[in-house]
C-alpha cells in the first residue's frame, strides 16, 4: 500500500452495562496488571501479578521496592489492564498487609491463579486495593461514558 497503512471503522461503543461486564471479566481473567505508583516527584510503572476477588484486587511485591515503599507511603495507586485500545484504569485505596494475615485459601488462590507464590519470598507482603474509581473504554467513542465506578461504588 505504499507505505500506507489501513485503516478500520471503530466499532461501535458498548453500552455502560456491558462495559461493566466486560471489566469485570478483565479483572477475573487477566493475571498481570501495570501498577502506577510515585514517589513525589518521580512516577513508577511495572507490571505485577494480581488477583481479583469480586470486590478488591490483591497485589504482592517486595515492602523495600521503589513501588513497595510508595503503595506503603501514599497507599493509593492506579492500576491498567488491557491494551491501548480496550483498556481499564482503576483508582484505589491500599491496605498493607504482612504475609501471615491473608487467610491460607486466598493466597493458594493468588499463588495457584498467577503462578507466583509470594510467600516463600523475603521482605514480601500483600497489597489489597480497594477500588474507588473505574474507567474503560475501547476507542473515542466511548470516551464520554468510561467512568463505571465513582467513590467505590459502581454507576451501572
Amino acid at each position: 500500500m505504499d507505505g500506507l497503512t489501513e485503516t478500520t471503522e471503530p466499532a461501535p461503543p458498548r453500552d455502560a452495562a456491558t462495559r461493566r461486564r466486560d471489566t469485570e471479566e478483565r479483572l477475573a481473567t487477566d493475571v498481570d496488571l501495570w501498577v502506577a505508583t510515585t514517589d513525589g516527584d518521580t512516577p513508577y510503572l511495572v507490571p505485577l501479578s494480581f488477583d481479583w476477588d469480586g470486590e478488591t484486587v490483591l497485589l504482592s511485591t517486595s515492602e523495600r521496592s521503589v513501588t513497595g515503599r510508595n503503595l506503603v507511603r501514599t497507599v493509593t495507586v492506579r492500576l491498567a489492564l488491557g491494551p491501548t485500545r480496550d483498556v481499564v484504569l482503576v483508582d484505589g485505596t491500599v491496605e498493607v498487609m504482612p504475609m501471615d494475615a491473608l487467610p491460607t485459601g486466598q493466597a493458594d488462590r493468588f499463588a495457584s491463579r498467577t503462578g507466583f507464590d509470594p510467600r516463600v519470598e523475603q521482605g514480601f507482603v500483600w497489597f489489597q486495593v480497594r477500588p474507588r474509581r473505574i474507567q474503560a473504554w475501547r476507542e473515542a467513542n466511548e470516551l464520554a461514558g468510561r467512568e463505571l465506578m465513582r467513590d467505590g461504588q459502581w454507576l451501572v
